[in-house]
């Protein structure tokens, strides 16, 4: 079977593009982790995980193509007046993955507000060790890939034209993990929307995962967060934050008196 004919050309640009849209969360985190090593090894980081998890999505997309009804199938059932629950191993990825940006987005937001040195927060001694962070990358990105392959199967069946996708997608993002960190660093500020924004990743991620098991609570059940909500709401933190920002430097470019005065 020809694999570059006009239909799998057309198809390999829609997968390129789904994976490069459903990667913007996966680069923030990305870009946050990397931040927990030494300056000196960032980059080194943030190219082998990618490097390692590019390998790994494509031996997870051999695996789903092959055995897709041992992840979407029920292995735990919990039918009670509280609470309904049928897991399957695709739920409880996500719902893990999610639990788990949750608590590092809340820790560092915690961690950034305690009263300490700001420069401790990005510049003072490693955190974590290299392997610690490249294994945290290469695991998330594992997470953050599932739902992207599940759509790339919905889309072709042509294990190649997934998999080419794949590699170019995850060039693109080695390519702009480097540029999305010296912004980031440069710019401090928007180190807090970055970390809200991927708050807000793992709240979806959650309730992915709760639709995904059927939970429901006395009778109401769990539904996912839409990707238009989502996009919605990260578009009002930019926003806010950008218009934040233009008004506090209106703020400090004022005459002393006149800023005294707006302020009463």
């Amino acid at each position: 079977m020809e694999i570059f004919t006009v239909d799998n050309l057309l198809t390999l640009l829609m997968l390129t593009l789904l994976q490069a849209v459903l990667g913007f969360d996966n680069l923030l985190y990305i870009s946050m982790e990397s931040k927990r090593v030494d300056v000196k090894d960032r980059q080194r980081v943030r190219r082998l995980g990618i490097g390692i998890a590019i390998a790994l999505r494509i031996v997870l997309l051999f695996v789903l193509t092959k055995a897709i009804g041992y992840f979407q199938d029920s292995f735990l059932h919990i039918d009670t007046h509280p609470i309904h629950l049928d897991l399957s191993g695709h739920a409880l990825i996500v719902l893990l993955g999610g639990g788990f940006i949750l608590f590092t987005a809340v820790k560092e937001i915690f961690h950034m507000l305690a009263p300490a040195n700001i420069s401790e927060h990005t510049e003072g001694p490693a955190q974590v060790s290299v392997a610690k962070a490249v294994t945290m990358i290469v695991l998330m990105n594992l997470v953050f890939s599932f739902d992207s392959i599940l759509g790339a199967i919905a889309l072709t069946d042509n294990f190649m034209i997934m998999a080419i996708a794949v590699v170019i997608s995850g060039g693109l993002m080695m390519w702009l993990a480097d540029r999305v960190s010296a912004f980031l660093q440069k710019n401090r500020m928007y180190e807090v929307l970055g970390l809200f924004v991927l708050l807000l990743v793992g709240v979806m991620l959650l309730s992915e995962g709760g639709h995904l098991a059927h939970l429901s609570f006395f009778g109401h059940a769990v539904e996912t967060m839409s990707k238009g909500t989502f996009y919605f709401v990260i578009a009002v933190l930019v926003l806010v934050d950008l218009v934040q920002g233009r008004y506090q430097s209106k703020l400090l470019a004022m005459d002393p008196p006149e800023t005294e005065a707006s302020t009463k």
